[in-house]
């Protein structure tokens, strides 16, 4: 039995930058923690096959190092080798034999939050005695008072994650992907520089906020440099710390203002996580305002992300106007199926492959009656 389609707003088609998507869902960047040696394993390659048949309208690679000292822990995927751009060639090769769909890659440093141990072991700081590595902020702050002190960074290191930053966008061209998501948010290296709670600098890169973009556009700009024009670039942002004189919405509209001016198609917005020990309320939705903020000042296209795992909830967002695509990851941990199951759901047409048929809604007597239709 099939009912009739439903015209949803989450599940049209969309662009992001330059990429036609699907729909409005956006897969986000998943860490796992399972590489070696910053090389792609079988692990990652059935977690995404996972995610690039899920019904998503476009998939984001994890956050992934840019240089061996930018590395969250030593699992994290990187992309400052041949080794591992020839892995990740590969496997993206694979991805694409079965799915069709915009796949990207957020890269990243995790600045002050490098050298840790896995979250399954503890998540702890991990210092250079005990087989961490030295780590690099704009000022010597560490990120708690559990975390090791970072180096504070010369114009000379600046410099040098630059021209890793567009060496790692190379690299990500010659693999295939669509586009590239600069990480500068949670308290890693781009938005450490952008927040007066870890920027504390006196030279031309601290102080004003005019000071505080001035490496995290330079960066944008370099990678712009190498990225294809035909490709996307997009930015994950904080619309606030959560904290008294940290990073505001308003800094973050003007952040975007100088992103769009340099050629960035999208602003992926979250916050938090510039500090330890910081408690937020959290409820569905909780970040959406300050994506809608940033839409309706810039008029540009954004990701709203945060708790997002209601169906109904995820379609009135985007109905509403609020953002233009909803990015979800726990869910779909928990649910690779998700969009699917949103699809059958919101009466409109499941992107269920062929070879899943016969688990799709009105195809056995235990799945739920939506609209049917084959997928590649």
């Amino acid at each position: 039995m099939e009912t009739e389609e439903h015209m949803s707003a989450l599940l049209s088609p969309a662009r992001l930058g330059k990429l036609e998507c699907r729909n409005r869902i956006v897969v986000a960047p998943m860490c796992q923690y399972s590489a070696i040696e910053g090389v792609v394993q079988p692990w990652h390659e059935q977690h995404l096959g996972q995610l690039a048949i899920s019904g998503a309208g476009a998939l984001t690679i994890e956050a992934t190092a840019i240089s061996a000292q930018g590395r969250i822990t030593e699992g994290c995927i990187g992309l400052w080798t041949d080794a591992q751009e020839q892995a990740l060639t590969q496997l993206l090769v694979r991805l694409r034999s079965y799915a069709d769909l915009p796949i990207g890659i957020q890269l990243h440093h995790a600045g002050r939050k490098a050298s840790c141990a896995r979250p399954w072991e503890g998540g702890r700081s991990i210092p250079r005695t005990d087989g961490g590595w030295e780590i690099a902020a704009p000022s010597a702050i560490a990120w708690s008072d559990s975390s090791q002190v970072p180096v504070a960074m010369s114009r000379e290191d600046m410099e040098r994650v630059i021209a890793e930053f567009a060496g790692a966008a190379r690299r990500a061209d010659r693999a295939g992907l669509d586009f590239i998501e600069l990480h500068a948010a949670h308290g890693y290296l781009l938005h450490s520089f952008l927040s007066p709670l870890s920027n504390q600098r006196d030279d031309d890169y601290g102080g004003s906020l005019q000071n505080r973009m001035r490496f995290p556009l330079a960066v944008t700009r370099a990678v712009r440099a190498v990225w294809p024009a035909h490709k996307a670039l997009g930015l994950r942002i904080n619309g606030t710390d959560w904290i008294d004189g940290g990073w505001r919405p308003q800094d973050a509209i003007a952040f975007g203002q100088e992103l769009l001016a340099l050629g960035v198609d999208y602003l992926s917005v979250s916050s938090g996580g510039a500090r330890g020990g910081i408690s937020v309320k959290l409820s569905p939705g909780y970040q959406v305002e300050f994506a809608e903020q940033i839409r309706s000042a810039l008029g540009c296209t954004v990701i709203a992300a945060g708790l997002i795992a209601d169906p109904e909830h995820a379609e009135s967002l985007v109905a509403q106007g609020r953002t233009d695509f909803v990015a979800v990851a726990r869910v779909l941990l928990d649910d690779p199926r998700w969009p699917q199951h949103v699809a059958t759901q919101l009466q409109a047409t499941p992107l269920t492959p062929r070879q899943y048929q016969l688990a799709a809604s009105g195809k056995w007597p235990l799945a739920p009656i939506g609209v049917v239709r084959n997928s590649p």
